[in-house]
């Protein structure tokens, strides 16, 4: 993601008022300080937090496994796992620990039966701070978003792709979005030339688009309404100070309109395409393009962070490869930019990305998240825009293809097309003797 809008992260939240109810009142039904049941959570909950822009509602499912509980949050055709549900009296601690993330909340509630809804906050560490956006939830599913009671937008066909351009205080930067509208519910996501904004859900309401996701780490809002010209007109908010304009024109066939290649992006500046790095692992000894290991083998070399939405989409496509290709003669290896800078934090969050995505190739701490700085950590790599960066490296040691960005399952079809071109292009290069000769 290039311009701040399209930073894959939610950033700085200022704290709503809970409010007040019966649930503050010891003399009502259920009070806030009864301690919660598990039996009390399970189903589906219809979650919202408190955006800059209005209500971020997504999906939220509690089910108990053996002993204990799981959950997960929902989005169009996405179930996001949660790390863990935690009881302690009266509230609920749901984690998100590989974003080092959680929802801390209590219950409100004016019937003997159950609680009516569960407020609380939902929080994301950073180096220097906490953020927070205030947390509510009611049971059961319910709709997405609350119908209008106005009719301010026209009612344009939405279904299809729709040529996109957002704007900020840094300028503009195109998309590609595509819709699927069908009676007033609608999914799809936006396609930026680094990467998409994964699974949106949402309603088409009378002449308004209103979209949202939300997995723990990264919370979106988009809002627009349909114009006269047929065209959508709208706003986009992340994070709590954060807002960009957007604006979108049909496109009525879609293979006229293209995003920049994302093969073409990055090249290689070494004039023998090689590419070297030499960062620690996650135990603090050395890893380097020189060490044996890599000696004629085909090497992937993934740019990326433990923070970033695509990356947790590409993550399980390599580790099917680690797997997959282990005995043929491929290697693997990550190179993280992470937040802190701080060795030992970036290493548990490391940890933690490496455990869920069932990593068994090595992961290296090689710099902090800001591109300009990581750019400087790759020389023989012309820029690093995207995170991830994806380098298929033969096995005469030549960079033979960079991918930026990652278009994941949100995408649908451009996903499955990725994920096709890139096990191609790794299969050709296994199928290749060790003195091959790198493609032109």
């Amino acid at each position: 993601m290039t311009l701040k809008f399209l930073v894959p992260f939610l950033v700085g939240a200022s704290l709503l008022g809970c409010g007040t109810g019966p649930a503050d009142d010891p003399e009502s039904p259920r009070s806030a300080t009864e301690p919660i049941s598990e039996e009390a959570l399970i189903g589906p909950w219809r979650a919202e937090l408190a955006s800059p822009g209005g209500p971020m509602p997504f999906g939220l499912q509690i089910d108990r496994d053996g002993p204990g509980l799981v959950a997960w949050v929902e989005n169009a055709d996405e179930r996001a796992p949660l790390s863990g549900v935690e009881i302690t009296g009266s509230s609920v601690r749901l984690h998100f620990d590989w974003f080092d993330s959680w929802i801390e909340a209590r219950w409100e509630s004016s019937s003997p039966d159950g609680p009516t809804e569960l407020v609380g906050n939902w929080f994301r560490n950073y180096p220097n701070h906490v953020t927070q956006l205030a947390f509510r939830a009611v049971p059961g599913e319910g709709s997405r978003f609350a119908p209008l009671t106005a009719a301010p937008g026209q009612p344009v066909s939405l279904t299809g792709t729709w040529e996109t351009t957002f704007r900020d205080e840094d300028g503009e930067s195109p998309a590609r979005a595509e819709f699927r509208e069908s009676e007033g519910r609608v999914t799809g996501t936006f396609l930026t030339p680094t990467g998409d904004y994964r699974f949106l859900e949402g309603s088409w309401d009378q002449g308004v688009l209103r979209l949202s996701t939300f997995d723990g780490a990264h919370a979106f809002l988009f809002e627009a309404r349909g114009t006269a010209e047929g065209d959508l007109e709208g706003d986009f908010w992340s994070r709590d100070t954060y807002h960009a304009t957007w604006s979108a024109r049909r496109v009525e066939d879609p293979t006229a309109f293209a995003l920049p290649d994302p093969w073409q992006q990055v090249t290689a500046t070494d004039p023998d395409r090689r590419f070297r790095f030499a960062f620690e692992d996650l135990d603090g000894a050395l890893v380097s393009a020189g060490d044996p290991r890599f000696a004629g083998k085909v090497v992937v070399v993934n740019l990326f962070g433990s923070w970033c939405p695509n990356c947790n989409d590409e993550a399980p496509l390599l580790a099917h490869w680690a797997d997959e290709f282990a005995g043929e003669g491929l290697e693997i290896v990550g190179l993280a930019y992470e937040f802190s800078g701080e060795a030992e934090r970036d290493r548990t969050m490391l940890r933690r990305f490496a455990q869920r995505h069932g990593i068994t190739y090595p992961l290296l701490l090689a710099g902090t998240s800001d591109k300009s700085a990581a750019a400087a950590t790759v020389p023989d790599l012309s820029d690093v825009l995207a995170y991830p960066t994806t380098l298929f490296i033969g096995r005469d040691g030549r960079i033979r293809r960079i991918h930026s960005g990652f278009a994941g399952p949100g995408t649908g079809e451009h996903h499955r097309q990725l994920v096709d071109e890139m096990t191609r292009t790794l299969r050709d290069l296994l199928a290749e003797p060790e003195a091959g000769i790198p493609s032109s």
